[in-house]
This record gives structure tokens, sequence and C-alpha cells, in this order.
């Protein structure tokens, strides 16, 4: 089992990968977290009650945090939306796309079942906060990821 620990300024939480849900979301996720993609991101997208959104190398530096949402790694993934934890809720990561299978590296974690049920099926849910998911509820747009921590068992 692949578990990570996303260090952001308002504190940790730990995530747990749905990996045989979403197998290549997840090795994406983990493979830029290793390489340091995340660190330093900002949640450029904050919406209370709804997601809370990371993700995109453009927000990083002042000079192009105007472009923040806009970014990705430099390639597109395939939506994997078959799965018995493909719903959305409290604590789920899900990948932000702009239209299905335009995936990348912006992901998004959610605030509550109650807002974001539309989503089941359409974003790849491939992980869930198990481990201090109240910090969620802390952040607020412009808040850093430190670090993304991979743990494999």
């Amino acid at each position: 089992m692949v578990k990570a620990i996303i260090k952001t300024e308002k504190g940790d939480m730990t995530v747990e990968f749905f990996e045989k849900d979403a197998p290549n979301t997840v090795a994406n996720f983990v493979k830029l977290a290793k390489e340091g993609f995340y660190d330093g991101v900002t949640f450029h997208r904050v919406i209370p009650n709804f997601v809370v959104q990371a993700g995109c190398p453009f927000s990083k530096d002042e000079a192009t945090a105007f472009r923040a949402g806009s970014g990705g790694p430099g390639y597109q993934i395939n939506c994997e939306l078959d799965g018995d934890n493909q719903y959305h809720d409290r604590g789920v990561l899900s990948m932000a796309h702009a239209g299905r299978n335009t995936g990348g590296s912006q992901f998004f974690i959610c605030h509550s079942r109650a807002n974001t049920a539309h989503l089941d099926r359409n974003h790849t849910c491939f992980g869930k906060v198990v481990e201090n998911v109240d910090v969620v509820d802390d952040i607020r747009q412009g808040d850093k990821i430190l670090s993304v921590e991979v743990i494999e068992a």
C-alpha cells in the first residue's frame, strides 16, 4: 500500500491511495511527488464547503502566479472512472482537468459529499485523507504545499 504525507503550511495530511481503482493516476501523482513537483505549489483555488485545489506549477512563482490553474506537467493522463472508490466524499483526492482525459498534476481535495456528488465518474478519485482531514478546512487560497512525502509499504 502506498501512502503519502502532504505537508502544508496549515498542517500535515496523511493520504491512502486507491491503487486498484486508479493505478495510472496514483503512479503519476507518486512520480511527480518523488520528483518534488508539488513542493512549493499553492492551493490556487479554494471554494469553501466544496474543494481546495493545488498542483499547478505556475503557482510557485510570483511572476507566473497570474497563470495559476492553467499549468501542468507537460503531458495529460486519462481519467480512470471505474471502481468501487469513484465517489467524491470528505477528504477524497481527485484529479482536476479541463475536460475528459486532460488531467496531469492538478488535484483537489473535497470538503464534503454534499457538494461534490456531481463530480462522481467525471473526475478520477485516486486517494483519501485518512489522518488530519481537518487541515482541509483550514487551507486558504495561497497556502503552500511544503512537500509531499511518499511512503511505500
